[in-house]
């Protein structure tokens, strides 16, 4: 009866996604255990070069204007508890000093990704995603992202989704003129992501500015142990959609919709 059962039992082949993710996981159960000493940051290297090499037979070739043709993993430590850890799994390109940096992976790869982050208030649908801050704040690097505006561009028609948003990256103080531009789109089972910061020169919103100074004079709730912080995050959620709604009408918002198609055009979008 049991040979019986074990032959009625389908069987199902991994996916090539869920074989990276298979790997991946077992490398970051493994060197979140591991003591820290030259050996094992070998072997972490190893593993990374691995992953790329796995990423790369998902994603293919891809070639993007003004980045190295090969690209590396962009998850880029596999120790959970590091800084930066969680990053979008996908090729990462850079140029020198990471003023241009992208990343390519398959759509189930970002679906996976977003729901690994669903508690840190991701959206789950990709389009609502792709219009969060939090997708840029944890795809890459190890800096907060606070999103400024959205910037129109027209999409390829070859993408279903292509959004542009313009923002502030940063580890400390993220409120002051945007120069960062994100874009995204998405291409058959593809997405491709393409952040430049120093993007373009803005400047700050005398309207929004006064809705800042009158958030940050409200009184601190003092029964909270972060109430100063808690007060500052609604300036800031306050000031930001001001600088939205504003930002049309300021005279450098023409250069940024433009540098924002002109990245989108870098794109391999066929």
């Amino acid at each position: 009866m049991l040979c019986l059962l074990a032959l009625a039992t389908p069987t199902y082949a991994a996916t090539p996604e869920q074989h990276y993710l298979d790997l991946r996981d077992r490398y970051i159960a493994k060197f979140t255990k591991a003591a820290g000493n030259d050996e094992t940051s070998k072997q972490h290297d190893a593993a990374l070069r691995e992953l790329t090499g796995v990423l790369r037979g998902l994603v293919g070739p891809v070639t993007i204007k003004g980045l190295p043709a090969d690209g590396k993993s962009n998850v880029d430590t596999l120790y959970k508890d590091e800084s930066g850890f969680g990053h979008l799994d996908g090729l990462g390109f850079a140029s020198d000093g990471d003023t241009l940096q992208a990343v390519v992976t398959t759509t189930n790869l970002l679906k996976h990704w977003l729901a690994e982050h669903r508690e840190d208030g991701m959206p789950q649908e990709i389009d609502a995603a792709f219009r969060s801050d939090r997708f840029y704040y944890y795809a890459i690097q190890d800096a907060a992202f606070a999103k400024y505006a959205e910037l129109p561009i027209t999409k390829p028609a070859s993408a279903s989704v292509a959004v542009a948003v313009l923002g502030v990256r940063g580890n400390g103080d993220l409120k002051g003129p945007p120069t960062e531009i994100d874009v995204v789109a998405v291409q058959g089972d593809k997405l491709f992501f393409l952040a430049t910061s120093d993007a373009v020169k803005t400047a700050e919103i005398p309207a929004c500015e006064k809705i800042w100074k009158q958030a940050m004079a409200r009184p601190v709730n003092k029964k909270n142990p972060r109430g100063d912080i808690v007060r500052e995050d609604q300036a800031m959620d306050v000031y930001t959609k001001c600088f939205a709604k504003e930002a049309p009408s300021q005279g450098w918002y023409v250069a940024a919709v433009k540098k924002a198609q002109r990245q989108l055009d870098l794109l391999p979008l066929r």
